[in-house]
């Protein structure tokens, strides 16, 4: 009996302690451990990435690279020039003269009334010329229409009687600005006659305004084959985005809810709207629910993103060894020190963020003993069950 006890005890335990040893690495969790992510442990296949601490210096450098939105994009300030005509407008034309007697105004009194003459509207053709009676062909395409008038004026000033001229856009078919998307009222509206003043804010103002709230739109120009897309509130909390619109411009608004996503040791995980045009780490870890008193490391808080090459290099990133345009990096936030509240509330969080929050170490290290315990148990159970069989089987002999 002594015997078969021993075998029963023994054998067991040293079956616990050999698995109890990878217990560590078998753990269920919600994601890596802190040294698993510090000493950058990579599976085979996964992405080499790389683990930036969050200080001064790195929270400068990631704020002056901020998105510049449409003035970083567009850097002329200055307002359009005038409107010019182009080929298919329809220009209206008026000659006024002096006297009568000229080239338009009939010698005869009671003839016709007033010292002026409307010519029919006509269209700027495909050489960019109108003409006019008397005055043949005239220039029109890129030109003003103080310009177009002068030149009328030169061509029939010795004909007629001290002629004055009045030219006008009778139908702008071209420097049109086009608005389209989430607006009320999408379609191409004539650049403003009055020197094309009008600004990104007063375009979709014309359009009817936009359909949804402000934090989930998003507003893109193009102009001459340049695209640049800003928040819709950011046009109106940082009105140096609010730049003028020229000729030609399209403006495309839509609407697209910025979002993170949240794992490991905070209050909640999954996915969560930013509910406003920008957020920083502090507010979206407070989204998030904070970290779990009982299971998170505060020293062990991280944010997944990919940077650009020019970000990563000013990080001291070697990128010489990426060939993306962008870079894997892993940015650490410690908020054991209370001075990483501060910096988290300076991180300004970009659409797809991912927040990662480690477990402790002493988490890890009561799973390992809750896993011990349990092997211990069943190796128990396995000992007791054979002492029971050994009792039965010597009952059984004893049995008369």
């Amino acid at each position: 009996m002594h015997s078969f006890a021993k075998t029963y005890v023994f054998k067991p335990a040293f079956l616990a302690v050999a698995l109890a040893l990878g217990a560590c690495s078998t753990n269920p969790g919600s994601g890596p451990l802190t040294d698993d992510v510090n000493n950058k442990i990579q599976t085979e296949n996964a992405p080499a990435y790389e683990l930036v601490p969050l200080n001064p210096a790195t929270v400068n450098i990631l704020h002056s690279h901020e998105p510049k939105g449409l003035a970083g994009a567009f850097t002329d300030k200055r307002p359009p020039a005038s409107i010019v005509f182009g080929i298919g407008d329809v220009v209206a034309v008026t000659i006024f003269e002096a006297a009568a007697g000229g080239l338009f105004i009939p010698a005869e009194a009671g003839v016709r009334p007033g010292n002026f003459v409307t010519i029919p509207d006509q269209s700027v053709d495909n050489d960019g010329y109108i003409t006019v009676p008397y005055a043949g062909q005239v220039k029109a395409a890129g030109l003003t229409s103080v310009q177009i008038q002068r030149a009328i004026v030169e061509k029939i000033s010795n004909r007629a009687i001290e002629p004055q001229v009045v030219v006008a856009m009778a139908s702008q078919r071209t420097q049109l600005i086009s608005v389209l998307g989430e607006v009320n009222l999408p379609a191409r509206y004539p650049a403003s006659a009055a020197g094309a003043k009008d600004k990104v804010l007063d375009a979709i103002t014309r359009a009817g305004g936009i359909k949804g709230q402000g934090f989930e739109t998003w507003v893109m120009l193009e102009r001459a084959g340049k695209r640049a897309t800003v928040p819709f509130e950011n046009l109106v909390m940082a009105p140096e985005n609010n730049i003028y619109v020229r000729p030609d411009d399209s403006i495309y608004v839509y609407r697209e809810q910025q979002k993170f996503l949240a794992f490991g040791a905070s209050g909640q995980s999954g996915e969560f709207n930013f509910d406003a045009w920008r957020i920083n780490l502090g507010e979206a870890v407070g989204k998030a629910g904070g970290l779990l008193d009982g299971q998170a490391d505060p020293a062990s808080v991280y944010l997944y993103r990919r940077e650009p090459r020019e970000v990563a290099a000013q990080l001291g990133i070697d990128v010489s060894k990426y060939t993306s345009e962008t870079i894997p990096v892993i940015f650490n936030v410690n908020f054991r020190d209370p001075g990483g509240f501060f910096l988290a509330t300076k991180v300004m969080m970009k659409n797809q963020d991912i927040i990662y929050v480690s477990n402790s170490r002493n988490v890890e290290v009561a799973k390992f003993l809750t896993y011990l315990r349990v092997i211990m148990a069943t190796g128990n159970d396995a000992v007791n069950l054979g002492n029971n069989a050994l009792i039965f089987r010597n009952n059984i002999k004893l049995a008369p």
